[in-house]
């Protein structure tokens, strides 16, 4: 695509994607294969919205910290000795060296390159041989802090200090996952991010689809949720997050060999919940899968137009991984899932393929994809108004 993609015609042409199901279109395929568009894309969308991190529990004590990157901006989540949360930018505030990597607990970060040392807070407590640096202040040299906000056991951030809290946007994402009880589920830290060669979207659209799972994934290990059953409850373009549900042909069902949830089954699931899977979106971050034993949880971190870093991780009920047996339960879910994944992940490597030829089309939706619908009118909603303040202040 050449240069000069962000036309008023371009943007326009979107609306196509934000109608009704039955006459929308998808999305150009510019949107997943352009730089300039990326680097609109981060303005409209990672720059004012809240955005996950990592969890809770990966900061637990006070002086843990964790480290990621989003849109490749350094981040630390820590846990200072008071015992709050806090987010910041793990830019050095002299000569931009980063002050931490990877995780641990510690009382503070001291930069390796020329110690300046910072409280877990971002505060710059130490900066040596600078006392003859005219008008130098220490206070003004701090770790740029980050709005933060947790919900259901998730780290959000958001780099706009102004932005409206996240959880009265989510509300009925999280009354339909209440039952889960996230904020107490248990996991291990995932894997190191793999690192995939294809738009966020592709993937984030993939977790989406309905309309592919009784098709791509045919067979013993899915059969059990046809994409017959998907429903896509309502949702606003203004809101923080959306729904999938997939009814299953019996209770509690779950992914591997036998169909049925080995795992302990979260307690406050309704028969209502034990009966389906439910898929809950906080774009353009989080995408969870949800089963009645266990929680697959994805946080996408893009660092270009076609490729990103990818989190999965897996979440249980209170308790489930003290059984002795866990390790054995866990790895029949671990290996059904996996071959899934890998059928997702071949796919989407080709789609992304595709959408850099000329032939690459705006195509139609089936009724089984309307969770594609309630994310393009999500996206387009912030795409419109972002183009609009763009050129208001040009």
């Amino acid at each position: 695509m050449p240069p000069g993609l962000l036309t008023d015609d371009f943007m326009t042409s979107l609306a196509d994607s934000a109608v009704d199901l039955s006459e929308a279109k998808t999305l150009p395929a510019a949107c997943y294969t352009s730089a300039e568009f990326y680097e609109f894309e981060k303005e409209a969308l990672y720059v004012h919205e809240w955005l996950c991190a990592g969890r809770e529990s990966w900061a637990a004590k006070p002086g843990d910290y964790f480290t990621t990157q989003i849109i490749g901006e350094p981040i630390i989540v820590s846990r200072t000795l008071s015992g709050e949360l806090k987010a910041m930018s793990a830019v050095c505030q002299h000569r931009a060296m980063l002050v931490a990597e990877g995780s641990g607990n510690t009382r503070g970060f001291v930069c390796p390159y020329h110690h300046w040392s910072y409280a877990l807070d971002g505060t710059l407590v130490g900066a040596p041989a600078m006392s003859r640096t005219c008008d130098f202040d220490k206070a003004a040299y701090g770790l740029p802090n980050f709005a933060v906000e947790v919900w259901n056991g998730f780290v959000f951030i958001n780099f706009d200090a102004d932005a409206a809290p996240l959880a009265p946007r989510l509300t009925a994402v999280s009354e339909a996952i209440a039952g889960y009880d996230l904020a107490s589920a248990e996991g291990p830290r995932p894997d190191p991010a793999a690192k995939l060669p294809w738009n966020w979207k592709v993937m984030f659209e993939n977790n989406n689809d309905g309309y592919h799972a009784s098709r791509l994934h045919q067979g013993p290990l899915h059969d059990f949720v046809p994409s017959g059953r998907a429903e896509f409850p309502h949702s606003e373009p203004a809101d923080a997050g959306f729904l999938r549900f997939n009814g299953t042909l019996h209770p509690d069902a779950s992914f591997n060999a036998t169909q049925r949830a080995v795992l302990p089954i979260f307690k406050g699931l309704s028969d209502e919940a034990r009966s389906r899977m439910t898929f809950a979106n906080v774009p353009p971050s989080l995408s969870l899968v949800m089963m009645s034993d266990m929680v697959i949880y994805l946080i996408l971190r893009p660092d270009g137009p076609e490729s990103l870093e990818l989190d999965t991780g897996f979440l249980f009920a209170p308790g489930a991984m003290a059984a002795p047996d866990f390790e054995h339960r866990l790895d029949m879910n671990v290996r059904a899932s996996g071959h899934i994944i890998a059928q997702d992940m071949h796919v989407d490597e080709l789609v992304q393929v595709g959408l850099r030829s000329r032939f690459a089309p705006r195509g139609r939706y089936s009724w089984q994809e309307g969770a594609q619908g309630q994310f393009n009118k999500w996206l387009i909603h912030r795409y419109d108004s972002t183009y609009k303040r763009m050129k208001t202040a040009s």
